[in-house]
This record gives structure tokens, C-alpha cells and sequence, in this order.
């Protein structure tokens, strides 16, 4: 277990630092100019080329990468010679546009991101994997009929869809929920436990009709796969309990692609859901990425799209490390 997982750090260092080079390459040679941008709309040529070296883009093209990834080893001094501030470890730049420490800003936005993620994950997951057992178990009936129909309907409705009728019906029209802006409280904040659900359940459901949809129809399918296997019928057939077979030899069997699409899912949602984040106005790591996308924001793009790739291989490895618990045939293997 050691082993695999140095290996798996070992690989997980070396592909941020192929994300990393690939997405400070695209906005260095993109066709925005960050200098331009962070100067304003009344700009000289003059204070463009005063921006520019101040933001450190006059330099050569790996000078400019080396100092980041400096950065995320030490500190480091930033800004114009002669008028350099000392930037603390991580230090992941300066925003272009408003100057702010990046460190600060992923950080402010990092809360909000997993207010959403954890209620959606733990509301789709949940709903998914009940219904897709309990069709599962009714297999061929009505029940079994009605919720693979309604799973059909969810996984073919866009977030966007749902969020906009979800705000249309529960907050326009019937006023169950606030109406937030992107001052949205974050996880146990002023508003307490109770307004902090209110904020995020309708980002929830959004969330969760998309995802459970897709976690019925595979668990389904998986668990009556499961149910037919030979050691599946020798369990019944030694006078275990219906619920001894179903939840102790059954599920822990047929799960194992479940926590894979778990990890991924939840790995790319702490990443930043940038759509949910969008319509329901959570001021979280996609609505920050999306503005800084737009204005050539290069270190808060640079640091938000690390940190969403740092996630997604995390989970991937904490996924693997997990099979060898939830299934022994792994840990034999």
C-alpha cells in the first residue's frame, strides 16, 4: 500500500505540472492582453507597458513559469523592481485586476464551493443509490418502471433548466426560499445553520436532480448484475437473511462503480461549480474562475484551475486506496 501510494503521489505532482504549463502557456500566448486589461479603458501606451512590468509579463515566457511555480514552493517577491512586496508562502500572484492576494481570494471562494458540494453530494448520492437499489430490488414493477422513467427525465435536464424554473417556482413565485445575491452567506455563517440550507437548497436540488438521476440508473443496473452472480445465490441458499444478502454481500459488491463516479463527481464539484454557481449568484470558486477567465485574470485562473485538477486526483487516489476496504477481491488482487 506504501508503494502504490508514492507512486500515486509521484504521478499526481507531475500531472499538476503538466496542467499547470499547459494552462499558463494558453493564456500567455492567448489574444488577450492582461496588461491592457489591468490598465483600464483610458490607458497610454505608455502605462501599458508600465503594467506590463509590473505584473512581471515583460519577462521571457519561462522566467514568467518558474517564478510561479516558485512560488507554490516558498516565497516570493512580486510587482515592478524597486516597489516589490514579499508574498507569502503559497504564494500563487497577485490578481491583475483588483491586486488582491490570489491565496486569499481562492481561499475567501473555497467555503462557498463546498457548501454546495457537500449538500449536493450527500442529497444526490443518497436519493441516487436508494432508488436505484430499492428499483433494483422491485425489478420488472411498476415501481421499478416510474423511477427509471423519472431518472430518464432528470439526467436529460440541464442544470441551467432546472435552476431557472427551481428559482422561478420556490423563490418568484411561492417565496419559500430567499432571493440571494453573490453576498450569499457562507457555511455557518451569520445566518446560522437554518439560513445557510436556505441559501444552498435550491443550488442542491439543482445539483442533485442531474447527478441522482445518473447514480439510479447505474446503480440500478450494477446491483441487479450484482444479485445474479453464483455467490450472491449460495447466500440465499445458506438461509441468510434477505437483508444479510442484500446489504452485506450484495452492495458491498456491486458498489465499487459507484464510489468510482462518486470520487470523480465530487473531485470535478470542489473544482468549482461553475454553472450552479453562476444561476444561483454563490460567489464560489466557478464564479471567480469565469469572471477571472473573461478579464485574462492569468494567476487566479492559474490557481483555481490547480487547485480543480489537484482535486480531481485526490479523489481518484483516495477512490483506489478505498476498493481494497469496501471489496477484498482488490486487496487479494
Amino acid at each position: 500500500m506504501a508503494s502504490f501510494l508514492f507512486r500515486r503521489i509521484g504521478a499526481m505532482l507531475l500531472l499538476l505540472l503538466v496542467v499547470s504549463f499547459i494552462t499558463f502557456t494558453l493564456f500567455q500566448f492567448g489574444p488577450a492582453d492582461p496588461a491592457s486589461a489591468a490598465c483600464g479603458q483610458e490607458c497610454t501606451p505608455d502605462r501599458v507597458e508600465q503594467a506590463r512590468v509590473a505584473l512581471g509579463l515583460d519577462k521571457p515566457f519561462f522566467v514568467q513559469y518558474l517564478a510561479f511555480l516558485s512560488g507554490l514552493i516558498g516565497p516570493r517577491m512580486l510587482g515592478a523592481p524597486g516597489a516589490e512586496q514579499f508574498c507569502a508562502w503559497p504564494c500563487l500572484g497577485k490578481s491583475f485586476q483588483t491586486n488582491e492576494n490570489v491565496t486569499d481570494m481562492v481561499a475567501n471562494a473555497l467555503p462557498y464551493t463546498l457548501s454546495l458540494a457537500v449538500g449536493a453530494v450527500l442529497l444526490w448520492t443518497i436519493s441516487g443509490v436508494g432508488l436505484g437499489l430499492f428499483a433494483a430490488l422491485r425489478k420488472g414493477k411498476l415501481a421499478d418502471r416510474i423511477i427509471v422513467g423519472a431518472s430518464s427525465i432528470g439526467v436529460s435536464l440541464p442544470i441551467p433548466v432546472t435552476g431557472l424554473v427551481l428559482l422561478l417556482v420556490f423563490v418568484g413565485t411561492l417565496g419559500w426560499f430567499p432571493f440571494t445575491t453573490n453576498q450569499i452567506r457562507s457555511p455557518f455563517g451569520e445566518a446560522g445553520f437554518g439560513g445557510w440550507v436556505a441559501n444552498y437548497f435550491l443550488a442542491w436540488v439543482a445539483l442533485a436532480v442531474l447527478f441522482s438521476a445518473q447514480y439510479v440508473r447505474i446503480t440500478r443496473s450494477n446491483m441487479i448484475e450484482t444479485f445474479s452472480e453464483d455467490f450472491m445465490r449460495t447466500a440465499r441458499a445458506k438461509g441468510l437473511s434477505r437483508q444479510t444478502v442484500v446489504f452485506k454481500h450484495g452492495v458491498r459488491a456491486g458498489i465499487t462503480p459507484i464510489i468510482t463516479m462518486l470520487g470523480l463527481d465530487l473531485g470535478a464539484l470542489l473544482g468549482g461549480a461553475v454553472l450552479t454557481e453562476q444561476i444561483f449568484s454563490v460567489p464560489g470558486l466557478g464564479f471567480t474562475a469565469v469572471r477571472a477567465a473573461t478579464s485574462g485574470d492569468l494567476p487566479v485562473t492559474m490557481a483555481i484551475t490547480m487547485l480543480a485538477a489537484f482535486f480531481i486526483i485526490l479523489f481518484n487516489v483516495i477512490v483506489d486506496v478505498s476498493y481494497a476496504f469496501i471489496d477484498p477481491r482488490v486487496k487479494v488482487g
